[in-house]
Parts: structure tokens; C-alpha cells; sequence
């Protein structure tokens, strides 16, 4: 599974909106919506975010592994 695809499920699955996480990341709306889409390559420090925020790992974020909690 492409990784824009499984940051979009993870902010679905919490139940926030583009919007929220955008201001979470310090990023605008559109900026986060092009990662989702894939348009735009997430830089490795919001990698990092993401999997901390999510309490998962940056591995699982690319679809490096399907263990989607941390151990």
C-alpha cells in the first residue's frame, strides 16, 4: 500500500480532518492534502510526526511492514 494511503486511513481512523492534522504538523491544508495525494514527498521530519503522534513506527507510515503498533 502506497504511503500517502496509509497517512490518509491513520487520520481517518482518529477521526480528524485534513485540516486538524495540518495544524498539528505546522503545515497548511493544501500542503497536507498533496501528501495524501501523493503529489508531494513528506519530508522525514514530519515522517517522524506522524509516527509519533500515531504511536506507530515510520516503517509501517511508508508500508515497510503491516505491524501497525509500536513495541
Amino acid at each position: 500500500m502506497p504511503f500517502y494511503r496509509r497517512i490518509r486511513e491513520l487520520r481517518e481512523d482518529n477521526d480528524l480532518k485534513q485540516r486538524e492534522l495540518a495544524e498539528i504538523l505546522f503545515c497548511s491544508q493544501r500542503v497536507y492534502s498533496n501528501y495524501e495525494r501523493g503529489d508531494l514527498d513528506i519530508p522525514t521530519e514530519v515522517l517522524i510526526k506522524l509516527a509519533k503522534f500515531y504511536g506507530t513506527s515510520v516503517d509501517y507510515i511508508l508500508g515497510l511492514t503491516d505491524v501497525r503498533d509500536k513495541k
